[in-house]
């Protein structure tokens, strides 16, 4: 990835999520009460294999969908590209001690995947489109590297701006989740950013319709966990 190729806004979001990075799977785990591998899990088994043998996974961070891909689908290859060096690094140290060798690190930008057209069958990405900006550029690419069929799975939080049960999950979002995020990884900026970019979303049927506009087809979402979290599941025109 070329420098001049990164925004101010790339810079923040790389830099925040190496300063937690060895925090962040012990913070999935907390925040969520341990449901985030419910999700991953939900995610994988959304993914379909093809006449490629490869999934791209993006945003992959410290690995955990890409080693829910391999369990779901044992066959597969699957790339598991971030922008954020240290939370591939952790993420390699979670391949040596599992002796897995078919998920290969790729430190890129998700809005200039370094793949060419057509060569993967599923792309995944779980809790990082939400940190793409522009949005539409990345989806754009991930509609290019998919092999006609092929299939894209995004799971994402759902909008903050809707009422979940009842506003209680509202009051966690923007009360004590960047609390126990400060006190675990001492880092204050990074939880509230994530209150924040949770508020800020779209919701699960605008992002459906920003996945149509960039070219998929047959798209449709599952909010999960009483809508805390939505999976999109769209397709390339065949």
């Amino acid at each position: 990835m070329e420098q001049n190729t990164v925004s101010g806004h790339d810079k923040a979001v790389s830099g925040m999520f190496g300063r937690i990075a060895r925090f962040y799977d012990l913070l999935n785990h907390v925040l969520s009460l341990g449901i985030d591998c419910y999700w991953r899990r939900k995610l994988a088994r959304a993914a379909v294999p093809g006449p490629a043998h490869l999934f791209l996974d993006l945003a992959a961070g410290t690995m955990d969908v890409c080693f829910a891909l391999r369990k779901a689908h044992h066959d597969c290859h699957v790339l598991a590209m971030d922008f954020c060096l240290p939370m591939l690094e952790h993420g390699r140290q979670k391949l040596k001690k599992r002796l897995e060798h078919r998920i290969l690190p790729v430190n890129a930008d998700g809005k200039h995947i370094p793949l060419p057209d057509s060569s993967v069958d599923s792309v995944t990405i779980a809790f990082g489109i939400r940190n793409i900006v522009p949005r539409d550029e990345a989806l754009a690419e991930m509609y290019r590297v998919l092999v006609p069929g092929g299939r894209v799975c995004i799971l994402e939080f759902g909008s903050g701006k809707e009422r979940i049960f009842g506003g209680l999950y509202n009051w966690y979002l923007n009360s004590i989740l960047p609390r126990i995020g400060r006190l675990i990884s001492h880092d204050d900026g990074a939880y509230s950013y994530l209150a924040r970019t949770i508020c800020e979303f779209p919701s699960a049927w605008e992002l459906a319709r920003e996945m149509e506009k960039a070219g998929f087809a047959r798209v449709s979402y599952e909010k999960l966990t009483g809508g805390i979290v939505c999976l999109h599941v769209g397709e390339k025109k065949a």
